[in-house]
């Protein structure tokens, strides 16, 4: 079986060295770009499976370079930052990124989001209505939200935002794309309108919602529907 191609746009030579010796230990094959021109000719020679990228970039912003990866490839990106960057890992999940490492970062957490990043692509590929994590279940083709065998009743808001963290469940979703998709250009509520209802969705999913086992918040960025294989 041909290894998993992950593509690696980073200028920095010391976290190349590391994640690349690491992940090539885990059996991927690693390709290594220091500019973002040369990590777009990378993605179209190579056709790698995930692609990590550096926000710094010595000739573009990583921004840019998402944008150029979303016109074409739906390969998944996740971005890695350095701390103090929240309105840039914003900028980029807005632009299309799929999720978001911030530096330092250990190698555990580095091969979880790759691997889930990757089985979300296989799943996607199946197109199924249904969705499962945990005890929860939601049917997109019947508009069905159960907990067990309990049926969930939510509002027309509640249950646009469920299914737009559902469809895309284990990549960070913002709340500016919340409220643009749940609300629409003609919206008239705001981030704190999103807030509102993922603390009314999480009172009627959540077992407690103190400690949410599916809506997770992501600090200052948005928030993630934890799945099966994030709980690995």
């Amino acid at each position: 079986m041909p290894k998993a191609v992950i593509l690696l746009i980073e200028d920095d030579a010391s976290i190349r060295r590391f994640v690349s010796a690491f992940l090539s230990g885990q059996g991927f094959k690693v390709v290594e770009a220091v500019t973002g021109k040369t990590g777009l000719e990378y993605l179209r020679s190579y056709k790698p499976s995930a692609v990590l990228l550096d926000l710094g970039l010595p000739d573009t912003s990583g921004i840019e370079v998402v944008k150029r990866i979303r016109e074409w490839s739906r390969v998944p990106v996740i971005i890695i930052s350095a701390r103090g960057q929240e309105g840039d890992k914003v900028a980029g999940l807005d632009a299309g990124a799929d999720d978001y490492l911030t530096k330092p970062f250990g190698t555990a957490e580095l091969l979880a989001r790759i691997r889930v990043s990757l089985r979300r692509v296989s799943s996607a590929d199946k197109n199924s209505p249904i969705f499962k994590t945990g005890n929860l279940e939601v049917d997109l083709s019947k508009r069905h939200v159960l907990i067990g065998s309990k049926e969930i009743h939510l509002s027309p808001i509640q249950y646009k935002i469920l299914s737009i963290l559902v469809r895309q469940a284990g990549r960070v979703v913002t709340r500016e794309e919340l409220l643009e998709e749940a609300w629409g250009p003609e919206k008239d509520a705001g981030v704190d309108s999103v807030r509102i209802y993922m603390h009314q969705l999480r009172k009627k999913l959540e077992k407690n919602p103190l400690r949410p086992q599916y809506l997770k918040t992501e600090l200052g960025v948005g928030y993630r529907m934890i799945t099966d294989e994030d709980r690995i």
